[in-house]
């Protein structure tokens, strides 16, 4: 898969650019607030259809502007297409739309379109920060990788928003009803740890393969996947199974808390060295290594799910990484059918390693058409 072009309106700092990144790596390099992680971003909306750095949408919308509009043309083994989405200010709020070679799509079948993997400092945050930044980047995986698992996620979702509902609603709170809910919150639930720890598996195993090149194969890197309730049995049967049984026991905790208390959306995993907790004894540049590493094997599973290399969005990666990681890191950006990289500066590249260079400054982009050859 290639973004043969991508078009900016109004988005963040941009108020109109186009942009045709070439095969290969590109390095984005500017000063800090010139709109290079902008620009980052709009190809990550297209891809997943949100942004990777904030939940208020309308941040995205440049001041002043009634809306934003992202579109790209794409060139993918089933053929060529248009993307694009619009960001419309709404009040305080925004509405955003979906489009497919000019025809509005839903939300469900725009995903796919454009298949991506982005590391950005805030994931760093995937090592100890809240379990829901590790939901959100195990539902934009799998949610890429076909169409059934969003689907499970979003059934599973409205359901839970309906019985977080009745138990906050006023008054006694049904019994019989929220055992309704839980029967139908268990078999979609179990649909969704069930793909949750199968993709774990995979994950850990490429992770722990390409941490061990980087770091000298003497550190044990591990993924633990921790569903709530444990699941001795990863088959969707077994897990439904136990998912009603945990719920329905819950419940008087629940109507206490007014809130559901089991269920994937209180799942989480762990990042492990040696078998101990990265987030409590791994050094910064260990965790960063770390977190590379599992977004590295993210790609190479969405490259293996989707049957065509994902674009990989790299910003302010190499900050923090000592020079043996830093260059380690480098040699397998040119395994790589489309990648791009920010950076406040040009790093030094490894001897042979091509790319080509982009000066973002103030919202304006400048390609060098010689490339960088180290």
């Amino acid at each position: 898969m290639r973004v043969l072009s991508i078009e900016l309106a109004n988005f963040r700092n941009y108020a109109a650019v186009e942009f045709e990144p070439p095969a290969g790596t590109s390095i984005l390099i500017g000063r800090n607030a010139q709109g290079k992680s902008n620009l980052l971003e709009a190809f990550a909306l297209l891809a997943t259809g949100k942004s990777f750095r904030t939940s208020r949408e309308v941040d995205m919308v440049r001041a002043g502007a009634p809306a934003a509009n992202v579109s790209a043309r794409v060139r993918t083994k089933t053929g060529d297409a248009r993307l694009a989405c619009i960001i419309a200010s709404v009040g305080e709020g925004s509405r955003k739309r979906f489009f497919r070679d000019g025809r509005a799509v839903p939300y469900g079948r725009f995903l796919g379109g454009i298949a991506a993997v982005t590391f950005a400092p805030s994931d760093l945050a995937l090592v100890g920060g809240p379990a829901a930044l590790r939901r959100r980047m195990l539902n934009s995986a799998l949610a890429q990788s076909g169409g059934g698992y969003y689907h499970d996620l979003a059934r599973y979702s409205k359901l839970l928003a309906q019985k977080t509902a009745l138990l906050r609603g006023p008054g006694f709170c049904d019994r019989a009803l929220l055992e309704t809910y839980n029967d139908q919150l268990s078999e979609s639930g179990a649909r969704v740890v069930a793909a949750r720890a199968a993709y774990i598996r995979r994950l850990t195993r490429e992770a722990a393969a390409i941490h061990a090149r980087w770091a000298g194969g003497h550190q044990g890197f591990d993924v633990a996947y921790r569903p709530r309730p444990p699941q001795p049995d990863e088959s969707p049967a077994a897990v439904a199974g136990a998912l009603r049984v945990a719920m329905n026991q819950a419940f008087s905790s629940e109507i206490a808390r007014k809130a559901a208390l089991v269920g994937p959306h209180r799942d989480d995993f762990a990042l492990l060295l040696e078998g101990e907790p990265l987030a409590r004894y791994g050094s910064q540049g260990q965790q960063r290594t770390a977190v590379l590493a599992l977004k590295s094997a993210e790609y190479a599973l969405l490259h293996a799910s989707a049957g065509e290399a994902p674009l990989l969005l790299l910003d302010d990666v190499l900050s923090e990484l000592d020079a043996a990681r830093r260059a380690a890191f480098l040699e397998t950006l040119s395994d790589y059918d489309q990648a791009l990289v920010t950076a406040t500066e040009l790093p030094e590249l490894p001897p042979g390693f091509r790319s080509a260079l982009v000066t973002i400054q103030a919202g304006a982009l400048s390609t060098d058409a010689a490339a960088v050859n180290a």
